[in-house]
């Protein structure tokens, strides 16, 4: 029944808005849609507890681009609830399976918004040969409480407890249980020489609720993901002053333009 849906889709105009439909993954159900046809085929990692909605203002635009997988992580949107501590190393592993369940043997475009850029990151090191490219919106990173230690290190201190209280009732990992928990600190995972284009926000906070959303925090974070995209032969950086977390939704035609722009990057 997916492989079926999958062909029909591909067969159909280039935007259709395609029955939304669940995969098996590990014996669970995960939510998934594919809208668009041809090549390349672009997966899309949602950000923390969001779902495939993370993408609604783009998928469109998208989906003129080529296939667009889209789908909701175990435990958000209308995925199989859980409540457990999960880690990138895990999210990226049924990533592949959705994938693979889902009959995409190529390599995809990966585009992730947040907590999932980090997931994309894990995915593009541990399977390399599953990954074209990447696009990385707003990424969360390893290197955030840095950032906010070197801005005031006993504010960075109570600001990084509670987010670690507010995963705890949550009961689902996000960054300060799947990394910033960890001793030492992981480093930037070893991964292939792809086409990479990271969108990052240096808006600033008239009120800043929190160290990293600091006029310091946020040139801080501009110049992180500047150095790490350019750190690729074929990296590129879009950093912007008009939107704050969500460009994709605050600047959805700034966003498909940097997809069109990474896809021309892209061998195929």
């Amino acid at each position: 029944m997916r492989l079926c849906l999958f062909i029909l889709l591909l067969g159909c105009s280039a935007f259709a808005h395609a029955e939304l439909g669940l995969a098996k993954v590990k014996g669970l159900n995960i939510e998934y849609e594919i809208i668009g046809q041809g090549q390349p085929v672009i997966f899309l990692e949602a950000g923390g507890s969001a779902g495939l909605s993370d993408w609604d203002p783009v998928v469109e635009g998208f989906s003129k681009l080529g296939t667009v997988i889209r789908y909701s992580r175990l435990g958000n949107g209308n995925s199989q609830k859980l409540r457990k501590n999960y880690s990138s190393e895990e999210y990226a592993q049924e990533a592949l399976l959705l994938l693979k369940e889902l009959k995409v043997d190529e390599p995809v475009i990966y585009v992730a918004h947040s907590y999932g850029a980090y997931i994309a990151r894990v995915f593009a090191a541990a399977y390399p040969d599953k990954i074209s490219a990447l696009m990385l919106i707003e990424p969360a990173s390893e290197h955030d409480v840095d950032i906010m230690r070197e801005i005031d290190l006993a504010q960075a201190e109570k600001e990084i407890a509670q987010i670690k209280l507010d995963d705890m009732a949550n009961g689902m990992s996000n960054q300060y249980l799947d990394f910033w928990a960890k001793r030492p600190l992981p480093d930037y995972p070893e991964i292939p020489d792809v086409p990479v284009t990271v969108i990052a926000s240096v808006k600033r906070y008239k009120n800043p609720a929190a160290l990293f959303f600091s006029d310091e925090g946020r040139e801080k974070w501009g110049k992180l993901h500047t150095q790490w995209a350019e750190s690729f032969p074929r990296g590129q950086v879009v950093l912007t002053n008009k939107s704050y977390h969500y460009p994709q939704f605050d600047e959805p035609e700034m966003v498909i333009h940097a997809l069109q722009r990474l896809i021309e990057r892209t061998p195929h």
